[in-house]
């Protein structure tokens, strides 16, 4: 019961409210209520106050935020490698949706077939990232620039390409491109390409499937991978090349927790899609 409130207290610190709480432990609002409520009653401390529609922390909550969510990660991550895995346990696949989209789908249509406990969920890197290392997931696939100590196990898969995607013919390098968030740490790289070029990033999507659709409406080119273009069946006469592209390249991998891989039914998981993809490519 103590991790229970532990998790729902870092997880209503990051959503900042009840229902997003609620929503990202699949628990209702009130139940997010009752186990900070407990918590608090174990610590005899009180951690959140209200703050109009948000939740505010107080500072005995931010202390203990501090101190125990690194160690509460960690803790799960290790429980979970304790955890034996049997034919009907379910698998989890943490995955970039780009990812998922452009090379993915076929493979799983004929795996699950053999194998049918599998759930697949989509994220961006750093939440991927996350989610393994606490456990939440099994196996993450993911894009983009790895953080510094993640502690998994990492298996390149390849480094994927970028096209600038405009409905428009383009004779020359554009001055402004969409492009994906770059508070995003995974796409921290591309930020400095762009300066490097003289590009202006016109506006910050959440999405590449939002920026390339954008761009094929007429609003500004997007800078786009080259799995939404497969996705999206672009056609070639809409991605354009330039030479600051070669520079921009996102590296591909699977990470998952060293002790993981001694389970044969991840281990098999990991390597059928390690085999795949890179021909999916």
């Amino acid at each position: 019961m103590l991790l229970e409130g532990l998790e729902t207290l870092l997880v209503l610190a990051k959503e900042g409210t009840m229902s997003k709480a609620g929503s990202y432990l699949y628990i209702s609002q009130s139940a997010v209520s009752k186990r900070i409520a407990r918590l608090e009653k174990r610590l005899g401390k009180k951690l959140i106050e209200p703050s109009g529609r948000r939740i505010k922390l107080s500072p005995d909550a931010l202390v203990l935020i501090e101190n125990v969510g690194p160690s509460y990660k960690e803790i799960k991550g290790l429980i979970f490698d304790q955890q034996c895995i049997q034919d009907q346990t379910v698998i989890t696949l943490a995955c970039s949706e780009t990812l998922v989209a452009g090379y993915l789908g076929e493979m799983m249509g004929s795996y699950i077939q053999h194998d049918p406990y599998l759930s697949i969920s989509t994220h961006h890197t750093p939440v991927i990232i996350e989610k393994v290392q606490s456990g939440d997931a099994t196996i993450g696939f993911c894009a983009g620039h790895m953080p510094p100590q993640h502690g998994l196990a990492i298996r390149h898969l390849f480094d994927e390409l970028f096209t600038v995607v405009s409905h428009q013919p383009l004779t020359q390098q554009p001055s402004v491109l969409l492009v994906n968030d770059f508070k995003n740490p995974a796409n921290v790289n591309q930020a400095s390409v762009l300066q490097k070029a003289g590009i202006i990033p016109q506006m910050e999507m959440d999405s590449y499937t939002a920026a390339a659709q954008l761009a094929l409406g007429g609003v500004a080119p997007a800078l786009v991978p080259a799995s939404i273009v497969k996705t999206l069946k672009i056609a070639p006469v809409f991605c354009h090349h330039f030479g600051f592209l070669d520079e921009l390249t996102r590296p591909v991998h699977l990470c998952y927790r060293r002790q993981s891989y001694q389970s044969e039914r991840i281990r098999n998981l990991i390597e059928a899609i390690a085999d795949f993809v890179p021909k999916a490519v």
